[in-house]
């Protein structure tokens, strides 16, 4: 999995991406993420990338033009990939959707910042848009580091153990179950006797049951009549 991203602060983007799970991912060449300056394809001195909108109206806007040639040096350089832009107008990014992505061998992720980008980049560039959910944020940094992260999670050889994601919340449509750790009372709390039971049968039956009750409580609107 590759993963370019345009943006107006590439060091923020690296920073988020570089370490953990993630960044040791891109040591081992699992997945492969890299930040591009938009600043460095604007043809003025002063690196300006928005201008006032015509017609009027607060704000400035991204223009179509340094985005472009930030886009094309991507795909010239490290070949063509399904170009997303992070906006508030795109589909509602979920698990589903991180599965879906999972299936294109490289992302191009577009940040927006102002009011916007120019429309005409989006017509000629861009395949879908996104959004990580219906409120407004600054820029789309935050955003296009939440996809990355949720799509690279789940590439082979990225986690130990692909349970590490599928046993996880929203993989199955159902919030995951408690979970517990050392020691087995902590300030009168104890852990269910039937996480050590040994029994696998039983555990496994408890957790789903749990994530049943937890996603009924929770998240109802999760649920579908075969649940």
């Amino acid at each position: 999995m590759q993963i370019d991203i345009l943006t107006l602060f590439p060091e923020s983007v690296a920073q988020m991406l570089g370490d953990s799970i993630i960044g040791r991912a891109q040591k081992k060449g699992a997945v492969a993420i890299r930040a591009h300056q938009i600043r460095d394809f604007t043809q003025n001195k002063q690196k300006q990338v928005d201008d006032y909108p015509y017609g009027g109206g607060h704000g400035l806007i991204m223009q179509a033009d340094p985005l472009y040639r930030c886009w094309e040096h991507v795909t010239q350089t490290h070949g063509e990939g399904r170009t997303i832009y992070l906006s508030p107008q795109g589909r509602v990014f979920s698990q589903t959707e991180a599965r879906r992505l999972l299936e294109y061998p490289r992302l191009i992720l577009v940040c927006g910042h102002y009011e916007g980008v120019d429309e005409r980049f989006i017509e000629a560039c861009v395949d879908e848009e996104i959004s990580i959910g219906d409120y407004v944020i600054t820029g789309g940094e935050l955003a296009a580091c939440v996809v990355a992260d949720a799509v690279c999670r789940m590439v082979p050889g990225v986690l130990r153990d692909e349970t590490g994601f599928t046993g996880e919340s929203h993989w199955d449509g159902l919030l995951e179950y408690p979970q517990y750790s050392r020691p087995e009372v902590w300030r009168g709390r104890a852990v269910p006797e039937v996480l050590l039971s040994g029994h696998h049968a039983n555990i496994e039956a408890w957790r789903r049951g749990q994530s049943e009750a937890r996603t009924r409580e929770k998240r109802p609107d999760l649920l579908t009549s075969d649940t």
